[in-house]
């Protein structure tokens, strides 16, 4: 498997599994195991978090993938607050890490850095925070990406009026802690 790669055909699935690619279908066909048919073929992706769920589930042994650490995108217009962030990410969690102070910069990096989350700040200027998790939940092959609003002082109702436009997760920006338990808790990547 590639680095990078956040999505599985069935014969990756079986491979790490050491089963055969029909039991990996049987799996999917029956619901127990999730993903998506390609548009106008009959084969089938499931994302990496979806067969790390899959795996727990069944106390199957979970492999270390090849994806290496998880790479996060910060959106963010001010580089300092967006700096001083990623490299505490950098140092406390050995994320991989970049930054980005635009829409079009987010789409960019979100296409060649494959990144696993998204953390975008809500008071970012120049960036919006919703357009850009529509266009990441729109865009079959970045559905996979997890999207993190940061924002403090949010209310309850105001968080899950935004994972109802879409986002995974609301979190206060000035904890990175609290920033580190939002994408481990979004993401299911074994290591």
């Amino acid at each position: 498997m590639s680095k990078g790669k956040n999505v599985l055909t069935t014969g990756d699935v079986a491979r790490i599994c050491n089963v055969a690619p029909r039991t990996v279908s049987k799996w999917f066909d029956s619901g127990q195991l999730k993903g998506y048919r390609i548009p106008g073929s009959k084969d089938r992706r499931i994302p990496v978090n979806e067969l790390t769920r899959f795996m727990k589930d069944h106390n199957m042994p979970a492999p270390t993938f090849a994806a290496g650490n998880i790479r996060v995108l910060i959106a963010d217009s001010n580089d300092e607050a967006a700096a001083a962030l990623a490299e505490n990410l950098r140092v406390q969690a050995d994320y991989e890490v970049k930054t980005a102070n635009s829409n079009f910069e987010v789409g960019a990096f979100a296409q060649k850095f494959s990144p696993h989350v998204v953390l975008i700040n809500l008071l970012a200027e120049g960036i919006s925070a919703t357009e850009v998790c529509r266009s990441i939940r729109d865009d079959e092959a970045l559905q996979t990406i997890k999207v993190i609003a940061l924002a403090n002082h949010l209310s309850e109702s105001e968080a899950k009026a935004l994972q109802q436009k879409g986002f995974d997760d609301v979190c206060n920006s000035d904890g990175v802690n609290e920033v580190v338990r939002a994408i481990e808790g979004t993401t299911a990547i074994v290591y």
